[in-house]
């Protein structure tokens, strides 16, 4: 399961879809199904929507969440366009009903996809407000028998604090749920967080803006930060 934020498909300023950004991670993500990996996919939204970025706009919770949910959905058939002209058969599957544009979330079926080698974007995120798209990825990273959820950032794993903004911030390879929890290290929300950790859903927390980086996590190689 591959979790990637809206906003890297979005322009300099994390916003709308860039052609050339969405391409670019299309590519990636078909050298992954080519080397015979199965890929499931959750994105976000907050290029387009989000929440906690429009709150001042007044849009009461849920129906805000609902708008989040529509741009997932949309950003999730740019990238289906974008990985089927790479090449790679691609299915978006959505927890909101929207048969013009792509098929139901069913399990099953998507279970089906991924055995014929097919990329199956989830989109929709839960298909309830008050839930995130890592929520959605956690979810969905379960009910798919994933081996892993892969969580694409734009740092190189996860640090004792902020890289950004604290210099010498250390890098864990690798890092237990319990000790996540201990130091109180911002992964994902806690809902998100508390699912994987139950399920035993192990966490890779890589810099995906790296060439061929999205292949090396997929394949174990030694990148990011593993949370088990």
């Amino acid at each position: 399961m591959l979790k990637i934020s809206g906003e890297v498909f979005g322009d300099k300023r994390g916003q709308g879809i860039d052609v050339e950004a969405l391409l670019k991670i299309a590519k990636e993500i078909v050298k992954v199904s080519k080397a015979g990996i199965e890929v499931a996919i959750v994105c976000g939204g907050g290029n387009i929507w989000r929440y906690r970025d429009t709150k001042e706009a007044g849009i009461e919770r849920t129906t805000s969440d609902y708008m989040g949910m529509m741009a997932t959905i949309m950003n999730g058939v740019a990238l289906q366009n974008a990985i089927e002209k790479s090449g790679t058969h691609c299915r978006v599957a959505t927890s909101l009903d929207l048969p013009q544009i792509a098929e139901p979330y069913i399990r099953r079926r998507a279970i089906r996809h991924l055995e014929k080698k097919r990329v199956v974007i989830c989109a929709g995120g839960t298909g309830n407000p008050y839930f995130t798209t890592d929520t959605a990825a956690a979810l969905r990273a379960v009910e798919l028998n994933c081996d892993i959820l892969l969580k694409a950032t734009k740092v190189e794993g996860v640090y004792s604090a902020d890289p950004m903004k604290v210099k010498n911030a250390k890098k864990y390879d690798k890092i237990s749920f319990q000790e996540v929890i201990e130091k109180n290290l911002q992964i994902m929300d806690q809902t998100a967080f508390s699912l994987c950790r139950e399920s035993n859903m192990k966490i890779l927390v890589f810099n995906m803006h790296r060439e061929n980086a999205i292949l090396e996590a997929a394949k174990g190689k030694k990148i990011g930060t593993l949370v088990s």
